[in-house]
C-alpha cells in the first residue's frame, strides 16, 4: 500500500510538474534567430482579446507551441490562453494560473507531441514593467523562453508582431547584472493548408470577389512601399542621431545597415538599366495590347447594338405600315358597303 501510494505521488508529480519534462534547452541568438509566427497563432491571440479585454485596458497573455527548426528558425505553430490578472496601479501584483497552464498543456501534449512550449505573448501593444518578471517565471517551463507581443489594433504598417528574448547586461561600475530584453527577427508563415484556410476567411470577411482582387492587390502592394518608407524614416532618424552625438555608435547596427546598401542595385550599370527598361516595356505592351483589345471589343459591341437597332425600327416601321395598310383596307370595305346599301 506504501509504495502504491509512493508510485501515484510520483505520477501526479510528474505530470503536473513540466520544470523536469518537455523542457526545451535552446537558446536564441541575436541577429541569428527568427520567429515564424503561424496565422493560427494571431487569430487564436484576436480572439482571445475580444473575449476577454475587448472595450477596457487589459491585456491578454498566453502561451506559445512550436518547436524548432534546423536553420535556426523557431516555428511558433499554436497557442493558448492564460487566465491573467494585474492591478493598473501596481505593476508588481498580478496572478497567472499556473494549474491552468499545466492542464492545458498537457492536453495539447495528447494532440500534439511535436509542439512544445516556447515561450509566451501579450496583447501590449508595448512591453511593460512586469513584463521580466512573467518571463522569469515562463522559464520554469522552457529554458530560454521567447516573448511576441501581439498588437490587436495596429495603427503602424508592417507585421502586428514583435519578438524578444531576455539577456543578462553586466554593468561596469560592478553592480550585479540585470536582465534585459533584447529583438528578435519575426515574421509570419503558414503551411499549404493554412494559406488555403486564411485565403477563404479573408474572402468571406472582404467579401471580394474577380472583380475586386485586383483593387485588392494593388492596396497591399501600396501598403507594402508605405511601410517600406516608413522604415527608410527609421533609418534615417537613428543615422541622425547617431551623427549628432544623441545615440552611441552601434556597430552592429551599422554592419546591417552596410549589407542593406550593399544588396541595393547599382542603377548606373547600363546593363541594369537596359534590363529594367526591357522589363517595363514588355508590360506595357501587355497593357498596351489589352487595351487595344478592349477597345476593339467595345466597337464591336457598338456596332453589333446598332444593327440589333436599325433591324428592331425596320421591324416596327413594316410592321406600322402593315397596320396602317389594314386600316386602309377596312375603310374601303366600310365605304363600299354604305355604297351598295344606298
Amino acid at each position: 500500500l506504501v509504495l502504491f501510494f509512493f508510485f501515484l505521488f510520483v505520477f501526479h508529480t510528474m505530470s503536473s510538474n513540466l520544470t523536469v519534462l518537455d523542457k526545451v534547452d535552446r537558446s536564441p541568438e541575436y541577429n541569428k534567430t527568427t520567429l515564424v509566427v503561424h496565422p493560427l497563432v494571431l487569430l487564436s491571440v484576436v480572439d482571445h482579446f475580444n473575449r476577454s479585454c475587448k472595450g477596457t485596458k487589459k491585456r491578454a497573455i498566453g502561451v506559445l507551441l512550436g518547436q524548432w527548426k534546423n536553420n535556426n528558425v523557431l516555428d511558433i505553430s499554436n497557442s493558448f490562453a492564460v487566465p491573467f490578472e494585474e492591478d493598473a496601479k501596481s505593476p508588481d501584483v498580478w496572478f497567472l494560473d499556473h494549474d491552468y497552464l499545466v492542464e492545458m498543456y498537457s492536453m495539447f501534449r495528447k494532440v500534439n507531441a511535436k509542439e512544445r512550449i516556447v515561450g509566451w505573448y501579450h496583447t501590449g501593444p508595448k512591453l511593460r514593467q512586469s513584463d521580466l518578471k512573467i518571463h522569469d517565471l515562463m522559464s520554469r517551463y522552457v529554458t530560454h523562453p521567447v516573448l511576441v507581443i501581439i498588437d490587436v489594433y495596429p495603427k503602424d504598417i508592417g507585421l502586428p508582431t514583435k519578438g524578444y528574448f531576455a539577456v543578462e547586461e553586466v554593468h561596469d561600475d560592478g553592480s550585479p547584472p540585470s536582465k534585459a530584453f533584447e529583438h528578435l527577427a519575426c515574421e509570419v508563415g503558414a503551411e499549404e493548408v493554412e494559406e488555403v484556410g486564411v485565403e477563404h476567411l479573408l474572402r468571406d470577411i472582404s467579401r471580394l470577389g474577380f472583380a475586386g482582387s485586383l483593387t485588392n492587390q494593388i492596396q497591399h502592394q501600396l501598403s507594402s512601399v508605405k511601410g517600406l518608407a516608413t522604415h527608410l524614416q527609421g533609418i534615417a532618424e537613428y543615422l541622425s542621431l547617431v551623427i549628432a552625438g544623441k545615440l552611441p555608435f552601434n556597430h552592429d547596427i551599422l554592419a546591417i545597415l552596410q549589407d542593406i546598401f550593399n544588396l541595393l542595385p547599382d542603377l548606373s550599370m547600363p546593363t541594369l538599366s537596359h534590363s529594367i527598361t526591357t522589363a517595363t516595356s514588355d508590360q506595357m505592351l501587355v497593357v498596351y495590347l489589352a487595351s487595344i483589345l478592349r477597345a476593339t471589343i467595345a466597337l464591336h459591341n457598338l456596332i453589333d447594338n446598332k444593327i440589333a437597332n436599325m433591324e428592331a425600327e425596320k421591324k416596327l416601321a413594316e410592321e406600322a405600315e402593315k397596320k396602317d395598310a389594314n386600316e386602309e383596307d377596312a375603310k374601303k370595305k366600310e365605304s363600299n358597303k354604305d355604297n351598295v346599301k344606298a
